[in-house]
């Protein structure tokens, strides 16, 4: 009896065991400031000027890059007006505008992955950027460990998570 109580009590247990899974297919994260920041809607697209747009967006805040082609290479920021990078937040009471730009800011994007077949883009980034505002109290924002995966490549579209 004792047998029949042991493997019903391993087989309840066994059964009652599940794993949720939840994808972050595709996804726009960084670490802002050393606090996790996650974009809830993203689009890629080439714009009417030529330049390739990425775009990651959390409500009022928008993390933005303007590079010339999407290959896979790694863009350097701080450097010129061709390859940068850009943080909004339009919150009334807490505006706020940083970049990057020909010696302002620093950092780096990478684009790991263009798929013209799926039209999406991958990457990493990181980057320092400066307020636009010489006057503000706070003169620098910095953004680490920052992954773009799996961004639908669109015509101004806007694509949204749940």
């Amino acid at each position: 009896m004792k047998k029949y109580f042991y493997f019903l009590s391993f087989l309840l247990l066994i059964t009652s065991c599940t794993e949720d899974i939840k994808f972050n297919n595709p996804a726009f994260q960084t670490l802002k400031d050393n606090v996790f920041w996650r974009g809830r809607s993203y689009h890629a697209e080439r714009e009417s000027n030529g330049v390739f747009g990425i775009q990651g967006s959390l409500g009022y805040e928008t993390i933005s890059f303007r590079i010339q082609n999407p290959n896979e290479d790694t863009y350097i920021l701080g450097v010129n007006n061709t390859a940068t990078a850009t943080y909004k937040n339009t919150l009334s009471g807490q505006e706020a505008e940083f970049t990057t730009g020909e010696g302002r800011g620093s950092g780096q994007v990478t684009i790991t992955e263009y798929n013209t077949v799926d039209k999406t883009i991958s990457g990493t980034f990181k980057f320092k950027a400066v307020n636009v505002k010489t006057d503000a109290e706070k003169q620098e924002i910095n953004f680490t460990e920052g992954v773009f995966y799996k961004i639908p490549v669109g015509l101004g579209a806007n694509f949204t998570t749940e």
